[in-house]
């Protein structure tokens, strides 16, 4: 059911599950109800690091406000899409209200996860309490020493496992991510260091002592969004996809346009994969600051000429261009994706937008540094974009680092996307006026 208090008009939500099936009811009321409203363009927009309804409506709300000022004249619909995501709470949207357990962590001692964050867990990880209860016990109790952390690392493992299970395509990078198969203790070393670096950017080499059981966390949170984006290909691929075939059947004419956020991004990408063979009912596709390799398009991967990337050639199946949006600001992009795809191996101390030079361009992130290795891209600041510099067709990468830079540790500007400009390019991007 539609949030009653949704700021557009005609809205619907398309809900699916973790392998990618469709709420049935949900789907066929928007069959039917896209052409007796007489839509003409659809407006599709795929959430990311949101754990329930409302978190994911409150972010459609607010970005559609001002979408039907901006193009009067459009016959517009819009769809919502709600699949099971999970963030920590602790990690700040802008302009979003904290949730109350995250307040309470900065005003006062509490426990390393949070109520709403084990309670994200358990729904991610269904099954395995004894095993997030452990995790929880441990970030409080911080046992010395390195065999502590081994510990920890084994059980992130057993979660990683777990979540395996839901079997989604997972090729846009070069294997799984060795940071959870390599020595755990290492591996908190690394990533507390990148979180002391984003917390006191521009601090001298050695300014205090990172503390590894805060890298534990951050181990935690990545093994979180691994499974998130190995979900997000199994929602876009397995069940939007077929879901827009099904409406270019039932509702011949209507122009989708596919927007998607962080893991959305990678579920809408996706759903050009799970296209039914001659659809072309896709117009657009904007990506805002996408949690996946900028690599997922190509026909040949640089480190690897004989691989190609998961989705390649895929944004062929738009009949329009893919808009990738990035951000030098988005932290958990360039910092943290990067670490958490591979460790480095490197005993140089690196922070920041660093770490992703230091790695290289292996393991970089479609929001950090946009589409790469697919000839014919374009590259455009956000002012040229709407300027009308934007291309009809093909990859195109958008810096709009101009409005995408507010946001505190550990994700940065990650999540930083509501914004008229934003939906200005939207609207670009499909040519609806």
């Amino acid at each position: 059911m539609a949030d009653p208090g949704m700021s557009v008009s005609p809205y619907w939500e398309l809900t699916f599950d973790a392998d990618g099936d469709v709420d049935g009811p949900e789907r066929d009321h928007l069959m039917t109800q896209v052409t007796e409203h007489g839509v003409r363009d659809l407006l599709v927009f795929a959430h990311g690091w949101n754990n329930d309804r409302s978190g994911a409506t409150a972010l459609y709300r607010r970005f559609f406000a001002p979408v039907p000022g901006l193009a009067p004249r459009a016959r517009l619909g819009y769809v919502g899409v709600i699949w099971p995501s999970m963030r920590f709470s602790d990690e700040p949207i802008p302009d979003f209200p904290a949730s109350v357990a995250a307040v309470a962590d900065r005003t006062a001692p509490g426990p390393a996860l949070d109520k709403d964050t084990r309670r994200a867990l358990l729904e991610t990880f269904p099954g395995r309490a004894p095993v997030i209860d452990q995790l929880a016990r441990m970030l409080d109790e911080r046992p010395l020493g390195d065999a502590g952390l081994t510990e920890f690392g084994r059980l992130v493992r057993l979660l990683l496992d777990e979540g395996r299970r839901l079997g989604a395509a997972d090729t846009d990078e070069d294997g799984e991510p060795t940071v959870f198969t390599e020595d755990p203790a290492a591996a908190c070393d690394e990533f507390a260091e990148a979180l002391a670096a984003v917390r006191s950017p521009g601090a001298p080499a050695g300014f205090g002592i990172p503390n590894p059981w805060e890298g534990a966390k951050e181990l935690l949170r990545q093994a979180t969004y691994y499974t998130m984006k190995r979900r997000a290909g199994t929602v876009g691929e397995h069940g939007l996809g077929p879901v827009i075939g099904q409406l270019a059947h039932a509702a011949a004419g209507v122009r989708v346009h596919l927007v998607g956020h962080s893991f959305g991004g990678r579920l809408v990408s996706f759903a050009l994969a799970g296209l039914p063979d001659g659809v072309g009912t896709v117009k657009s596709v904007t990506l805002l600051q996408g949690a996946f390799s900028h690599y997922a398009f190509a026909d040949r991967l640089p480190q690897d000429p004989g691989k190609a990337g998961a989705l390649k050639g895929r944004q062929r199946r738009v009949d329009g261009p893919l808009v990738c949006c990035y951000s030098h600001f988005d932290a958990a992009l360039g910092t943290f994706y990067p670490l958490a795809s591979r460790l480095s191996g490197d005993d140089r101390s690196c922070a920041g937008n660093e770490i992703a030079a230091v790695l290289g361009p292996q393991w970089g992130a479609m929001g950090h540094d946009g589409v790469q290795a697919v000839p014919g891209t374009a590259r455009l600041d956000l002012a040229s974009a709407l300027a009308g510099a934007l291309p009809a067709s093909g990859c195109v990468n958008v810096d709009a680092a101009a409005v995408v830079r507010r946001g505190g540790p550990p994700s940065g500007a990650h999540s930083d996307i509501v914004h008229p400009e934003l939906a200005r390019l939207v609207l670009a991007a499909g040519r609806i006026t």
